[in-house]
């Protein structure tokens, strides 16, 4: 909880003094070092402006935050807390570290002291949301820090799957802040609402803690969630106010609004002070190896974070270094422990790693470790990117962009958070996008952040919510508005294949499974495979279930909390990985392959002779191999073929085609035509997290030369998600923007031939073959001379598409799995060329990728899918 006034406490560290651009300095100090620095940004300090409390908050509470040692509150929080008690919903959109936490804090812990005074004793409730486990521990510490002169009024807890058995029963009876997260309020809380009818009768505030993490499919998710929250806190007569903080973001009441269901109040106007900033943008250099096609390949941006923070924990300055994937943070924290080793015995022990998958006692050390300053260093995944107090940090580094600037800000934020100076450093990997923006920082710093895409009405999201709202209560006619448009047409579906039925006026839950397992919020796909270590049978932790054919396959290394792991065999039927500990000096990187046919086209544009279309796809994706590379260079040195299922997948996707002509005037022959779609294919999909929000591996890609759907040379971006997630959409509407830019990537790129920084994808499953970097640059040239002006284009998209008829009758030819893909994939020699790709759904009954097990007796409990 960001405090509203410098510490007074004197720091006992001499290198927390240093101001931020001498520790950059002394970190570009040495050879070569300052050459890799490519831009510093300076961002000034600023002045704070204080308001006063609204004068119904009670005096005790005021009292309280004044104890420990917040003397007036910013103007935000003060205007954030007067919304909160008239009842207005309000999302607070203000940077890190301005006192968010406190703005909802206030006017909750004044209500639930007006509660305790209830003949029960707890006359109002209050429900906390943090999309990560850590995020509701650390808020639960900070609320009984707080409230602690408030003595018994307030009692906190934590209501997760880490929560002992023996105390949830308390919780629900006499808890009145409890905080959660949306995955056990899916399956824990509304599917047993009966047993929290007390908590839910009196709830008066839903705080939504991070609510810009709720994107995408996952947010189209927990939207859902709130609307079945919402329902049965009105069938127990409460109607609760909801409380939202959130980063900057562009338009954070709409992204709200869309979320709850409700009007929003938006406060963004930030009145906290702020230390002075230097980002620096840093590029590792080219090394004397040669990559496929003897293209030159950079240092990995692994292995110089790992050295930058070794550097900094030398200086004794406190860093957390966030990396995209969870072996990442494990590799940084192994090679930084080992150089440390080298100095300093002692400070090897003071850097660490921290990444979901640990068991809880793992994670609750680690975030006291860093809370205390015991840890110098932590090497950790998005996990931490998010309101967690880690007052004190120095530095952040930033291992590869994090796919929006959103996120990219709210890591750089992690640091500084006591007012004081703080150094942020993005250091690129050797990729199109991160090349692009370390040379180009107009595009991170001259930008506004993104705006929050998800969109509850997706039909493959909103069906199993039905499901279980049916499960919780009857479905009547008067819950048709609460769940959306397309409540309407997917209820008769659902009866249709014999997940509700129809009773009198009311839809009811037809089968014996739980309606809640259904769906994963998080696109797990089924249940989470376990890591156990084979000689002793020890649980080391868990693979989401959907990632288990990319990092759990055998011969794949896992590393856990610095030692490394052979897997040994992956068992699908009952989730279990066997590992062994080793010592390889290399890791490993799946490989898989992917095919695509359209299923319908919404909307088709002319590019020129060329075309541009929105519409549905079918994707199957197999994993069929895995590279071994060496740890610190990324040299490949080998690859071994898997044998594991194919999954398939239904979603949205944008494609353009081009034609004969236009092939002639990009100068484009039958012999480079396939490497010139792949190399625009890779490019673009590199670039697209500028302009939509995701992730690069929340999309794929495919190009063909000859594709039997639209009979001409096609390059396909979808969505990597179960009925599309907004991404393809958002690359449709931008187009014209999105492949200008692509455009320019490859060719401002210094390379001759194609390389990482542009066309070439480290995991191709073809060996980046083949492709042509100039054949690209001018076909998208011609391609962009036929692009409509923008606003021709919205008039184009304005005419009415084709309208979509839901056929329940379509299944999916294997069972559907969620796989949130980590790697580039490709399809074999003489195919379709691709990208990564996950899948939908699954039916709870079965492994996490097997196809179905059929029950002759009984109708499959899986969701249709809609087309």
């Amino acid at each position: 909880m960001a405090k509203n006034h410098r510490s007074d406490r004197p720091s006992t560290d001499p290198a927390s003094r240093l101001a931020p651009g001498t520790i950059l300095g002394r970190l570009a100090a040495g050879p070569s070092r300052a050459s890799r620095i490519t831009h510093t940004e300076h961002l000034p300090p600023r002045e704070g402006r204080h308001a006063v409390w609204p004068d119904r908050i009670r005096a005790e509470v005021i009292a309280a935050v004044q104890a420990a040692g917040i003397e007036h509150p910013w103007a935000h929080q003060a205007r954030a807390a007067e919304h909160a008690l008239d009842g207005d919903s309000v999302v607070v959109a203000t940077g890190t570290a301005s006192g968010k936490s406190l703005a909802y804090l206030v006017p909750v812990l004044s209500t639930l002291l007006d509660g305790s005074e209830a003949p029960n004793g707890r006359g109002t409730t209050a429900l906390y949301l943090a999309p990560t486990k850590a995020l509701a521990a650390d808020q639960r510490r900070s609320v009984k820090e707080l409230s602690q002169p408030l003595g018994n009024s307030v009692r906190p807890a934590v209501y997760d799957g880490d929560t002992p058995f023996e105390e949830r029963e308390w919780i629900r009876q006499y808890a009145n802040y409890v905080l959660t997260n949306p995955d056990m309020l899916h399956r824990g809380i509304l599917p047993s609402h009966p047993r929290w009818s007390s908590f839910l009768k009196s709830l008066k505030y839903v705080v939504i803690d991070e609510c810009h993490t709720y994107r995408g499919v996952f947010g189209s998710h927990v939207a859902q969630v709130l609307r079945r929250l919402r329902r049965l806190c009105a069938r127990y007569g409460a109607s609760p106010v909801f409380l939202l903080a959130s980063a900057t973001a562009a338009e954070p009441s709409v992204a709200a609004r869309r979320l709850t269901g409700l009007p929003v109040v938006e406060v963004a106007d930030d009145a906290s002070p702020r230390g002075e900033l230097v980002f620096a943008l840093w590029e590792p250099p080219l090394t004397e190896l040669q990559g496929e096609k003897g293209a030159p390949v950079r240092r990995t941006a692994t292995a110089e974070t790992a050295d930058l923070l070794t550097d900094l924990a030398v200086q004794g300055v406190r860093t957390v270094a966030f990396v995209r994937s969870r072996r990442g943070a494990e590799l940084i924290s192994v090679i930084a422990q080992e150089r440390l080793a080298e100095v300093d015995r002692s400070l090897a022990r003071r850097v660490a790693a921290y990444r979901g998958g640990y068991l809880p006692e793992e994670r609750r050390a680690l975030e006291q470790a860093l809370h205390s300053g015991e840890l110098l260093g932590l090497a950790a995944t998005t996990a931490l990117e998010l309101g967690i107090d880690v007052s004190g940090l120095d530095a952040v580094l930033i291992a590869g962009y994090p796919g929006t600037r959103a996120s990219l800000w709210q890591q750089a934020g992690r640091a500084g958070r006591s007012g004081q100076g703080a150094l942020a450093v993005l250091v690129a990997r050797d990729d199109p996008l991160d090349t692009f923006l370390v040379h180009h920082p107009e595009a991170l710093f001259d930008q506004p952040v993104e705006s929050t895409v998800l969109d509850p009405d997706n039909p493959y999201v909103l069906a199993p919510h039905l499901c279980a709202a049916a499960a919780e209560l009857p479905l009547t006619d008067d819950d048709l508005e609460l769940f959306g448009p397309e409540t309407e047409n997917l209820l008769p579906q659902l009866e249709a294949a014999k997940l509700l039925r129809r009773r009198t006026k009311a839809w009811h839950w037809t089968r014996r499974e739980r309606a809640a397992d259904l769906t994963d919020l998080r696109g797990g796909g089924g249940q989470p495979v376990q890591i156990v270590e084979s000689g002793t049978g020890r649980l080391l932790g868990t693979v989401d279930a959907g990632a288990a054919h990319t990092t759990a396959h055998e011969g794949a290394v896992h590393l856990h909390q610095g030692r490394t792991y052979l897997v040994r065999s992956l068992d699908l039927d009952d989730s279990v990985a066997l590992v062994e500990e080793a010592n390889p000096p290399y890791t490993t990187v799946a490989r898989d392959t992917t095919s695509i046919s359209v299923l319908e086209t919404d909307v088709e544009i002319p590019w020129g002779d060329g075309r541009l279309c929105y519409g549905s796809v079918e994707v199957t994706n197999q994993v069929v191999s895995f590279l071994r590379r060496r740890v610190i260079t990324g040299e490949v040195l080998g690859e071994t073929k898997l044998d594991l299922p194919p999954r398939t997948l239904r979603t949205r996707a944008v494609w353009w085609t081009v034609t004969e002509d236009q092939l002639d005037a990009a100068r484009i022959n039958p012999e480079i035509l396939g490497g010139a779609l792949h190399a625009a294919e890779h490019a673009s999909i590199g670039m697209l997290p500028l302009f939509a929000t995701c992730d690069r591996w929340d999309i794929g890609g495919v190009s063909v030369p000859l594709h039997p759907d639209t009979l001409l040379p096609t390059v396909f971006v979808y969505d990597g998600h179960p009925g599309g997630a907004g991404f393809a959409e958002r690359a449709f509407h931008t187009a014209r923007s999105w492949l200008t830019a692509t455009r320019q990537a490859i060719a401002s790129c210094e390379c001759d031939a194609g390389c990482p920084s542009c066309i070439q994808s480290p995991k191709c499953g073809n060996g980046n073959d083949p492709l042509h970097k100039r054949g690209a640059v001018r076909l998208l040239t011609v391609l962009l001379r036929g692009a409509p002006e923008e606003k021709a284009q919205e008039k184009a998209e304005e005419e009415p598409a084709r309208e979509r008829v839901p056929d329940p009758a379509q299944e999916p030819a294997h069972d559907p799995v969620q796989e949130p893909s980590h790697d580039p994939v490709q399809e074999q020699a003489h195919g379709p060329v691709q990208e990564p790709v996950p899948g939908p759904i699954q039916d709870p009954r079965n492994g996490p990728s097997r196809e179905p097990v059929q029950d002759p007796a009984a109708p499959s409990p899986q969701v249709p899918p809609v087309p």
